[in-house]
């Protein structure tokens, strides 16, 4: 029986998730399975991949082919690399060792890798977010200085009136004491 390691899709519209599956060649994609290894969540940056080591090892050296997205998540976790190196072992080109040494110092760096990958993503997060703030406070200075102009406008506008006012209270006072003096006589 002809078998695939290949992604079974789960989720809802938009949002997939995926399970990494031994199956038939002939099954649908989304169809019966033999077994499941793992699973592949590309909505989180960076991806998050769960897989089970062994049991993808085995698979491959049993003689499962992957589809290309699956060979490229393996790869990405070192299954094809430690197929290659358990090859040169099988061949004599070294021992069992120097293949796990290998592999170990590959792990490490991978490692070394995906930590600098997340630090830059988390510096990117911390200056947009530092960006956004700048924006924010500009808009809210400007905004300020609109309310305050509009204030002063405001001010303006009533201590204009209340001077007018107090003139024309001036002024009708002045023809009513006017009145009054001749009347005194």
């Amino acid at each position: 029986m002809a078998t695939k390691i290949r992604l079974q899709r789960h989720g809802r519209k938009g949002y997939a998730y995926y399970h990494i599956v031994i199956a038939d060649v002939r099954a649908p994609r989304d169809g019966r399975c033999i077994e499941r290894i793992g699973s592949y969540n590309p909505n989180t940056n960076p991806a998050t991949v769960d897989l089970n080591f062994e049991k993808a090892l085995d698979w491959v050296l049993k003689g499962a082919q992957p589809t290309d997205t699956v060979r490229n998540i393996l790869s990405d976790q070192g299954v094809m690399l430690m197929k290659h190196l358990l090859g040169g072992v099988k061949k004599g080109a070294f021992t069992k060792e120097v293949a796990d040494k290998k592999f170990q110092d590959w792990k490490d760096a991978k490692a070394k890798e995906q930590a600098k990958l997340v630090e830059k993503i988390a510096a990117g997060k911390k200056a947009a977010s530092a960006d956004r703030l700048k924006a924010e406070q500009a808009v809210n200075a400007a905004k300020a200085k609109v309310v305050a102009e509009k204030k002063a406008a405001q001010m303006a506008a009533l201590e204009e009136a209340a001077k007018q006012a107090a003139q024309e209270a001036a002024a009708a006072e002045a023809p009513a004491a006017e009145a009054e003096a001749p009347a005194a006589e």
